[in-house]
């Protein structure tokens, strides 16, 4: 088991470590290649696993609602916490409910389950996109209009890919192929940025980092327990759902964090010492899956 570990979380690693290592001595603008995956690579990824006629969507619709209920629920669980410990919610609470899914979750959960987890991961990347740029943006600023939601790549590939799927449209091979092979390169390109990211940690607001890499897991596993039961989610939804719950804050939330000006140094200390916690996190929850037979 021990080597399932190692084996799925290795290449995740060594990738993010590839990027740090490019990103000490070229120093990068890693806002290119960002925009260039989200903007692209990613949408195209999206559509084309969700455009699969293969994969039956209506089967994942207790995996969004639990996902759903993961990331807003994590917000109003800690939310006590914040009130008490006297922190802005606006800084606060955006990391701990919107998750690394992009960057960390959709690999992770492929070499975790194979290929056959891709369905369930990009269905949980999409709600998560979704509640992001729609809740995550009112969270951050009230007077946002809703409606830009809908200049969001990613949601216009949801939209489409989701009306391909649920209307039966059949498209040619061709174009799902040529979709789905720009699209991967999306996953090793996320986790390369994300290493080069890992670079920017802000050490001064240490402790707020800390408590966030520890609050964002913890609450969503506690969420994850139960709607696991009630919804009788079972095998590769089942185990993407956990990893989910336990992934680290998304790196958007800095993104956003710096576009708003909301304490941004400090929302990167939650999302960068997040993400080096996850080193942590993520052994004990696949070890606890590979032993209860969910490995790919």
């Amino acid at each position: 088991m021990f080597a399932q570990i190692l084996s799925t979380l290795l290449p995740v690693f060594l990738i993010a470590g590839c990027g740090a290592l490019y990103g000490r001595f070229r120093s990068p603008d890693i806002r290119v290649l960002n925009t260039l995956n989200m903007e692209l690579f990613v949408p195209l990824l999206v559509f084309a696993v969700l455009a699969d006629q293969k994969a039956p969507l209506q089967d994942y619709a207790d995996l969004a609602l639990a996902g759903t209920v993961i990331v807003l629920g994590s917000g109003l669980l800690l939310w006590p916490l914040a009130r008490v410990l006297k922190l802005d919610l606006r800084t606060f609470l955006p990391p701990m409910m919107f998750n690394n899914t992009g960057n960390m979750g959709i690999p992770l959960m492929v070499l975790a389950f194979g290929e056959k987890a891709l369905p369930a991961a990009v269905v949980l990347f999409v709600v998560e996109m979704l509640l992001h740029f729609s809740v995550g943006l009112y969270v951050l600023n009230p007077k946002v209009p809703l409606w830009r939601l809908l200049r969001v790549p990613v949601v216009i590939a949801s939209i489409a890919g989701l009306s391909v799927n649920l209307g039966g449209v059949p498209l040619p091979g061709w174009l799902l192929t040529s979709c789905d092979m720009l699209g991967q390169v999306s996953v090793p390109l996320m986790l390369f940025a994300l290493g080069v990211r890992l670079l920017d940690v802000d050490f001064s607001a240490w402790r707020l980092g800390l408590l966030g890499a520890i609050a964002c897991p913890a609450s969503g596993l506690l969420l994850a327990w139960p709607m696991i039961h009630l919804l009788d989610l079972q095998g590769v939804q089942l185990a993407t759902l956990w990893v989910f719950a336990a992934l680290p804050p998304a790196v958007l939330n800095y993104i956003l964090a710096e576009q708003f000006q909301q304490e941004p140094h400090k929302v990167a200390a939650m999302v960068l010492i997040g993400n080096l916690g996850s080193v942590a996190v993520m052994p004990i929850v696949l070890g606890l899956l590979f032993a209860a037979g969910y490995g790919g």
